[in-house]
């Protein structure tokens, strides 16, 4: 027999016989290759293989192997797991779907706040800006712009001399653009809470299936009259797998979570400065 490289239980019977044997090297291997070592050590078979094609079909064996056992676990979980794992699944989907729609929408808002506040800094007319934003949908500074416009134009249609631009309340203009400026953020919190809600509830849920599978577990080994762990550790394997599960669900959910919270703050900023900086411009050519 020779050993393979890299693979410290895994020995080459001559020439061309792979076998799997727990007895030698298991230490250095990982976990899950130690695992598939034991399961095909018990059953006793032999692999046979051309000679370089010896990787690519260990791990073909190795990903078969373990797509069969996961899905007889979940085939075998009862129907408070199922309905558990069906309820976290919902949660994580319905998570990954705003997440991907938020990170596309807060891009397009960075990428065309920029380009607002190019354009807002180098045009000379106030209509120039506002033809300019009504083509911006996702940057909230397009719509704090309007709004200050339109409350520019409100009153200066009521001016006595319209041939001089002249505003009668600067604090009329100030409070259009932090209305709107509101507005915006509570449009960009929209199904933040989900995502807030998945990150603290689904662990719990996981937990819950896990528990109820552990005390069905206890409650089989009891009726069943036997005390070994070999009775009970498939049903406490079956319930962790929905502990798993909601951790699946809220990891993602609370970094992205995190991450658009940032981004809303800054957004907020972004306005806040915008809004200083349109009322100074305001000031300074309408009153």
């Amino acid at each position: 027999m020779r050993r393979i490289h890299g693979f410290g239980s895994l020995l080459i019977p001559e020439p061309t016989e792979l076998r799997f044997d727990p007895s030698t090297g298991c230490v250095s291997l990982t976990a899950l290759n130690c695992y598939v070592t034991l399961k095909a050590c018990e059953t006793g078979q032999f692999i046979v293989y051309e000679g370089g094609e010896l990787l690519p079909a260990l791990l073909a064996q190795l990903q078969n192997f373990y797509q069969g056992e996961v899905w007889q676990l979940l085939s075998n979980t009862g129907l408070v797991a199922r309905i558990v794992l069906l309820l976290l699944a919902g949660f994580s989907v319905l998570s990954w779907a705003i997440i991907i729609h938020k990170f596309r929408s807060f891009k397009a808002a960075r990428r065309e706040s920029q380009e607002f506040l190019k354009i807002f800094r180098q045009s000379k007319r106030l209509s120039e800006i506002r033809t300019f934003s009504r083509g911006l949908k996702y940057t909230p500074l397009s719509e704090v712009f309007q709004a200050g416009y339109r409350e520019i134009e409100s009153q200066a249609v009521v001016n006595e001399n319209p041939g001089k631009p002249h505003i009668r309340s600067l604090e009329a203009v100030q409070r259009a653009l932090q209305m709107t400026a509101s507005s915006e953020l509570t449009r960009m919190e929209q199904w933040l809470t989900w995502l807030a809600t998945t990150g603290a509830v689904s662990p719990f849920v996981g937990l819950f299936g896990t528990v109820w599978g552990i005390i069905d577990a206890f409650h089989g080994m009891g009726t069943a009259g036997t005390a070994s762990l070999r009775s009970v550790a498939p049903g406490i394997s079956e319930a962790l797998i929905t502990t798993a599960a909601g951790l699946f669900a809220a990891i993602p959910a609370v970094i992205a979570y995190n991450q658009f919270v940032q981004r809303i703050k800054e957004f907020g900023s972004m306005m806040d400065d915008f809004g200083l900086e349109f009322l100074n411009l305001t000031e300074r050519f309408f009153t």
